[in-house]
């Protein structure tokens, strides 16, 4: 059964406007550029979806824990983002369209929080804001069901991809199917999804304007559980996309020099390539310009180069593969 929302002319202008942001940045290659820049990015999204759930962990703390440094701070809220850092990890190996995929996630998050991890609740549940009650999910005996129909809808629906992340966020948040864990799990699942068709969204930390508009966020959420539909959250939320994807475009860097371009590839981890693979990952550079990076980072002992002509491949050196 499809959730209930209408496609309005707001959000038909929020698709396009993030279509063509998108275009832009993957002409600009900011998902290759800077491992840096994916790291920053990733420690972002971590630190503001936890923030919203009343961590107190700054990106410094986190960076941190991330380098296994020492972190003085409440054991629940280094729980919680060790917790983070590894399902963020496993990412690519999640399946986004898999019930199953969703489970392990929750487990993984909320391993050492709470008893229940992984397994959908099995009591009643419901949202106090303040002293009155916002929200009462759906009885524990639905959520099961409530959740399949919901997968269902994300393998069978051919909705646009950047519509159909907003109904699952927000459909997941009303079912509320575990005892705790609901916030992170939503937005998490919103950037797995996307990325499954976007892959800058691995690294595009949207969560950082959902943390900075948290009352505006539940605002959205609520307006939505009154008027029995999704559509006033889909806007909300398409409107943080394309305000991250503004702030990730006010980051682009200039344009690369040879060593910039050799740093990005060699970053990747790949062991024996060809100028094709090359030219392959820098769409925009001519072969003359591919072929003077290369002969630069042979005579920079960066690579070595083995054969001739169009036999030619180029291996890391060993030395910077144990480094």
């Amino acid at each position: 059964m499809k959730p209930p929302y209408n496609i309005t002319g707001e959000i038909v202008r929020l698709v396009s406007e993030i279509s063509h942001k998108i275009g832009e940045v993957n002409a600009s290659f900011l998902t290759k550029q800077s491992p840096e820049l994916r790291k920053t990015n990733r420690i972002r999204t971590i630190q503001a979806s936890l923030a919203v759930e009343g961590n107190t962990l700054s990106v410094g703390q986190i960076t941190a824990i991330i380098e296994n440094k020492k972190v003085l701070g409440p054991s629940k809220d280094i729980q919680e983002v060790t917790n983070a850092i590894e399902v963020y990890n496993q990412l690519n190996k999640l399946n986004p369209f898999s019930e199953k995929s969703f489970l392990l996630a929750h487990k993984i998050l909320m391993s050492g929080l709470i008893k229940n991890s992984g397994k959908y609740r099995t009591s009643g549940v419901g949202i106090v804001k303040g002293s009155h009650l916002a929200h009462l999910a759906p009885p524990a005996s639905n959520v099961s069901f409530l959740m399949k129909d919901l997968f269902t809808y994300l393998k069978k629906s051919d909705e646009l991809m950047l519509i159909k992340s907003c109904v699952f966020h927000y459909e997941m948040e009303f079912i509320h199917p575990f005892s705790d864990g609901n916030g992170r799990m939503g937005r998490l699942w919103q950037t797995l999804l996307l990325m499954n068709e976007y892959p800058l969204f691995e690294f595009l930390p949207f969560e950082t304007l959902i943390s900075k508009n948290q009352k505006k966020y539940y605002h959205a959420l609520s307006t939505s559980d009154k008027q029995g539909n999704s559509t006033f959250f889909i806007v909300f939320m398409l409107t943080i996309l394309s305000e991250s994807l503004d702030e990730l475009l006010a980051e682009r860097p200039g344009p690369l020099s040879s060593a910039d371009r050799i740093r990005i590839f060699l970053s990747n981890g790949i062991q024996e390539f060809t100028r094709k693979d090359y030219l392959g990952y820098f769409k925009t550079i001519s072969s003359a310009t591919a072929s003077r990076d290369l002969a630069m980072a042979v005579k920079d002992r960066l690579i070595k180069r083995i054969g001739d002509k169009n036999k030619t491949v180029y291996q890391i050196k060993d030395t910077l593969t144990h480094n």
